[in-house]
């Protein structure tokens, strides 16, 4: 091993502590490097192979009825490659062991022949009998939240009649990777259920023979989209077609689409914010390395060594921090990616996933590990180069302080030797100082943010299910029904207030910005479920014109005062130009409101409702439960209990969870960075702290004089910190808002403390860590001259 090797070596284990510190805050930065990226590969690669496999469709166009001679047009429009019709229906499950009545969705399959389009993967069981109507699959994720399994039976409600089924098998599909009822946006595997059934079984059963009312299409290869979809509303429009939509519009697709975006993101905004600290960290070390060892530059340099290999020596050093924490952060990714790959296989219904690493990702990053290390030392190295052996083995010219910033003779009166000694350190190194304190600030900046981002996502469940629905039911019907259906519905015993409303889809258009949606339909001023404005004061529904929540209205690029055509995908199907009167804030979904009596009155349908909101009495809610599940024309009934249950699970799950990796991350980089300035200030002033024990001060109060300017960058930090948190808040909750939900952030006190306090304990820890070796120094060592 060559001479220069082995001072590598010693080099290494005299700043071991720092060392570690930097190479695990490049490990954890490659870690989210590599587990993002594997992630992101992994999840679009098995959803686009699970697709292609199970043949999912790229439009689905529901409709109500058309005969089956219908399929042949449109399997000749032009760009269309295959085509499938089935029957999509609802159903109610009626558990024993439940109370309330599940909601289901019945579909149908081919009866002598595999699905040319949204195949189902067995996963347990066997495939329906062509000559048994009472059979059924049934969605995994529900059969497992109940426990039941191929051989058992249920009870379904289908168009009013109760029909006893047999369970024959267990199934996945990719349509249902993300499964929500309908009306609801966040998934539950008890409160939703798949049902599949032989076409002719829900033939009979819906009285559609020889009929269908749902066509799933496949495209060529570069088909257009829009001109297809547009023909194809135009030919399903006799037998009342609801709209055709692609794939990227599909709930479930939209989910996991989304979630593969947010984790794009996150690869390339998370791993640079460690490596740029660690960069930070790599170029203090060794400036102060170099400044330490000049003498010792000189005399390499003396004795024959070039300015160049001199360079590599201090290079290596910094490369091999770099690459091993490269090597473990690669090692720690594969580990966390294979990890969180079990979690998405059962938050997303995927029936395999193997998180996969490509070898360009290792490469990426430890190649952007090398790059760090470089950039963070390459003024350094650039001084090296420049120092002539001459000038390197004479003591340095002692720094200039003249120009320093200074505190006045008053001040200088009032505060002890120590402290002014403190002050003077940090004062004479301005630039040093800003950056510890930048360094500090950001990382509380980042637990501020993440703090009031978890906040926000509790304000977002408040405001959803305390303010907006106050509900403690929703009851859908089957069909829209004379709102007659209300008194007996209040005539119930348990039920205390009920309030009927009207969902109906509709395309909203404004200019070239459209929109598929729906509208529902409320009383003016409806005590249940509300539109509330940015106060959170309810919104009175005007008998003319709309109200529109604000992603709706940014989406259409609209205002009150503008106004939208609205068509309407239900009923006489009418074209309305309607006025935008108001903007709620809502926070799930994009939500429409209209006054009831005017929606039914322009869709000339008076007095209808499609549902209805209930307040009840919660003694009497079993009893109720089981009247709602005997009434023939209920479709589906939601708890709010339990909505606000699962959107509470998915909060903390998913890209939800990112705030937790995040809040850890924020206390790497603090403690890091606090740790690494302590270390370095200790290694300065080793020489100074010696000398002042001699000097007959104590330990105490020679470790002020060090943790003193420890304490004081960490007090400039804080505000700074707090100020950076706040609006650093809005851009990460910007980063998790989707077209499903939106995170509002406001200022909480209490978030600022936490990360501040935080930012004091890590302080507090590597005040201890440092005191520590004051008291292990030795005074005789330190005060003597290296040669």
């Amino acid at each position: 091993m060559s001479v220069l090797n082995q001072k590598v070596g010693r080099d290494l284990w005299q700043v071991k502590g720092q060392a570690i510190a930097i190479a695990l805050v490049i490990a954890v930065g490659v870690m989210m490097l590599v587990m993002m990226e594997g992630l992101v590969s992994s999840l679009a690669d098995t959803k686009q192979d699970y697709y292609q496999r199970y043949r999912l469709a790229d439009v689905f166009a529901p409709l109500k009825r058309a005969p089956g001679q219908v399929l042949r047009r449109i399997a000749n429009l032009p760009q269309v490659a295959s085509v499938e019709a089935r029957i999509n229906g609802s159903a109610l499950v009626d558990l024993p062991a439940i109370d309330v009545p599940i909601h289901a969705r019945t579909l149908s399959l081919p009866s002598f022949n595999e699905p040319r389009l949204n195949a189902i993967y067995l996963v347990k069981g066997r495939q329906l009998s062509s000559s048994h109507k009472d059979e059924v699959l049934l969605l995994e994720g529900f059969a497992l939240a109940h426990g039941l399994a191929p051989g058992d039976t249920l009870s379904a409600t289908i168009q009013g009649v109760k029909r006893r089924l047999k369970v024959v098998g267990l199934a996945q599909a990719p349509e249902f990777l993300y499964t929500t009822a309908p009306g609801e946006l966040v998934p539950d595997d008890g409160r939703f259920a798949v049902l599949w059934m032989n076409h002719k079984a829900l033939e009979a059963a819906y009285d559609m023979e020889g009929a269908f009312n749902e066509v799933l299409i496949s495209l060529v290869p570069g088909a257009r989209k829009e001109a297809l979809i547009h023909r194809l509303d135009q030919l399903l429009e006799p037998f009342g077609g609801l709209g055709a939509y692609d794939l990227d519009e599909h709930i479930s697709n939209r989910f996991i689409t989304e979630e593969i975006a947010g984790l794009k993101l996150s690869s390339r905004i998370v791993p640079p914010i460690f490596l740029a600290v660690a960069a930070f960290l790599l170029y203090i070390v060794v400036a102060r390395m170099v400044q330490a060892q000049r003498p010792q530059i000189g005399l390499l340099k003396a004795f024959g060594y070039s300015d160049v290999a001199v360079a590599i020596h201090y290079l290596k050093f910094v490369m091999i921090i770099a690459i091993s924490g490269a090597v473990v952060g690669c090692l720690w990714g594969v580990m966390a990616g294979r990890s969180l790959s079990g979690f998405y296989q059962q938050y997303y219904k995927f029936p395999f996933l193997v998180f996969s690493i490509e070898f360009s990702s290792l490469v990426k990053g430890i190649s952007v590990s090398a790059l760090t290390a470089v950039s963070g030392s390459v003024l350094v190295m650039r001084r090296i180069l420049n120092l002539a052996p001459a000038i390197a083995m004479s003591p340095p010219a002692p720094p200039d302080y003249s120009k320093s910033l200074s505190f006045g003779s008053r001040l200088r009166a009032w505060l002890d030797q120590p402290t002014r000694m403190v002050l003077r350190s940090a004062l004479r190194q301005p630039l040093r100082l800003a950056m510890s304190v930048t360094g500090i600030a950001l990382g509380m900046a980042l637990s501020v943010a993440m703090l009031n981002v978890m906040s926000a996502f509790n304000s977002t469940l408040d405001l959803s299910f305390s303010h907006i629905n106050r509900s403690d039911v929703m009851v859908s019907f089957i069909e829209p029904l004379a709102d007659n259906t209300l008194f007996s519905l209040q005539r119930i015993d348990g039920i205390l207030t009920v309030e009927g409303f009207r969902e109906v889809p509709v395309h909203f258009r404004h200019g070239r910005s459209t929109y598929r949606g729906s509208i529902t339909a409320l009383d003016s001023a409806p005590q249940l479920y509300r539109a509330l404005d940015k106060l959170k004061q309810p919104i009175y529904i005007p008998a003319r014109g709309i109200v529109l929540s604000r992603s709706l209205a940014q989406e259409l690029n609209v205002s009150p005062g503008d106004e939208i055509q609205i068509d309407i995908r239900e009923g006489n199907r009418a074209v309305l130009n309607v006025p935008v009167v108001a903007l709620a804030d809502t926070l799930l979904g994009s939500p429409a409101f209209m006054q009831l009596d005017n929606l039914n009155r322009l869709m000339q349908q008076p007095r209808r409702v499609s549902g209805a909101y209930l307040k009840i009495d919660s003694a009497h809610s079993n009893a109720l439960y089981k009247q709602l599940k005997a009434m023939p024309v209920v479709a589906g009934v939601s708890l709010s209990k339990d909505s606000r249950a699962a959107f509470a699970r998915v909060m903390d799950s998913g890209a939800g969870a990112m705030r937790f990796v995040m809040i850890s991350i924020a206390a790497v980089i603090t403690f890091g960075i606090i740790y690494n300035s302590a270390r370095i200030a200790f290694s300065e002033r080793a020489r100074d702290l010696a000398s002042l024990r001699v000097l007959g001060l104590t330990r105490s109060e020679t470790g002020f004089i060090l943790l003193g300017e420890i304490a004081l960058i960490t007090l400039l930090a804080l505000p700074a910190g707090a100020y950076f948190g706040h609006y650093l808040s809005f851009l990460i909750a910007a980063g998790f808002d989707t077209d499903l939900y939106r995170i509002p952030v406001s200022f909480v006190p209490a978030n600022h403390a936490i990360a501040a306090i935080a930012v004091i304990l890590a302080t507090l820890l590597c005040a201890i860590l440092v005191m520590r070796d004051i008291c292990r120094l030795d005074l005789v060592s330190s005060l003597k001259i290296r040669e």
